[in-house]
C-alpha cells in the first residue's frame, strides 16, 4: 500500500517543524477574532480550530506518554479542558509544549497504539506535524493570508496521508468507494521531486512514488496538493493544471477526505 511508513525524517525533525508550526498557530490565534469563520473547515470558528487542535495534541501526548497498547478515546483523557474566557492562544501554547515535551523524552521505536499502520512514537511525531499543518494552512486562510508550507513538508504530507488513508476506519464508508479497474490518478508536484500513482483496483487502491500516465493528472505545487487532498483547495482553484478525467478526480477527492 505504501513505500514510506514512518518517513524519510528523524524523529527529531519533526519535532522541531511541529514546535515551529505551532509557535505561528498560536500567534495566528492570539491576534485573530475567536468567532472568525473557517471556511476550509465549515462550521467552524478560530475559537473551534483551536479547541480541536489543542485537545488533539493532549489526546497524542497521553497516549504516548504512557505508551498507550490500545486506543483510548480523547474523552477518557484527562486534560485541561478550554473553558469559558480562557486564554485560546495561551492554551494552545501549553498543550504544544507538553506534547513537544514528551515526544523528545520518547525514542521513535517506542511500541505505542496509533491508528495508522506504524504502532511506535513516530506514527505521531509525524501525523502531529501535518495535522498541524493542515490546520494552520485552515487558520491563515480564514485570515486571507497565504499559506507557507516548504515543499518538503508538503511531499512528506502527501506520502503520509496516501499511506494513512486506508487506515481511516471512521471513513470507512466513503474510502471503500476508492475502488475501480485500474484507473490511475497522477499527482505531480512542480516546484520539486515529488510525483504518485494512484491506482484504483476492484478490491481497493494502491500508490506508489513516481511517474507515470494517468487517467487524471494534476499537477501544482507540493504545497497546493497537499492542500488539494486534504480538501483544502479546489482543482478548480485556479492553481492546477488537470488533464483527462476530470470526473474520476471528483469521485477520489470526494471520498478520500480524512
Amino acid at each position: 500500500m505504501t513505500e514510506l511508513i514512518h518517513g524519510d525524517r528523524p524523529h527529531e525533525e519533526y519535532c522541531a517543524a511541529i514546535e515551529a508550526d505551532a509557535a505561528r498557530l498560536v500567534a495566528l490565534v492570539a491576534e485573530a477574532d475567536p468567532a472568525a469563520p473557517v471556511p476550509t473547515c465549515p462550521g467552524w470558528t478560530i475559537a473551534k480550530l483551536a479547541k480541536h487542535v489543542g485537545i488533539t495534541q493532549r489526546w497524542v501526548e497521553h497516549l504516548v506518554r504512557t505508551r498507550a497498547p490500545e486506543r483510548v478515546g480523547a474523552r477518557d483523557v484527562p486534560m485541561d479542558r478550554l473553558g469559558e474566557g480562557d486564554d485560546a492562544a495561551a492554551w494552545l501554547a501549553a498543550g504544544a509544549a507538553r506534547l513537544l515535551a514528551t515526544l523528545r523524552a520518547t525514542t521513535p521505536e517506542t511500541p505505542v497504539w496509533a491508528w495508522g499502520g506504524d504502532q511506535h512514537a513516530r506514527f505521531w511525531s509525524r501525523r502531529m506535524l501535518h495535522e498541524l499543518v493542515v490546520h494552520l494552512a485552515d487558520a491563515e486562510l480564514a485570515l486571507g493570508r497565504e499559506p507557507e508550507i516548504d515543499a518538503g513538508t508538503a511531499i512528506d504530507g502527501v506520502d503520509e496521508f496516501l499511506g494513512n488513508l486506508a487506515f481511516a476506519v471512521w471513513a470507512a464508508e466513503r474510502t471503500g468507494q476508492l475502488r475501480g479497474d485500474g484507473e490511475t490518478l497522477h499527482l505531480h508536484a512542480t516546484d520539486a521531486d515529488g510525483e504518485w500513482m494512484v491506482t484504483l483496483h476492484p478490491e481497493g487502491f494502491t500508490w506508489e512514488r513516481g511517474h507515470g500516465k494517468g487517467t487524471v493528472a494534476v499537477r501544482g505545487a507540493a504545497s497546493d496538493l497537499l492542500l488539494l487532498v486534504y480538501g483544502r483547495l479546489r482543482p478548480d482553484a485556479g492553481r492546477f493544471e488537470v488533464f483527462g478525467d476530470e470526473g474520476l478526480l471528483a469521485r477520489w477527492l470526494e471520498n478520500s477526505a480524512i
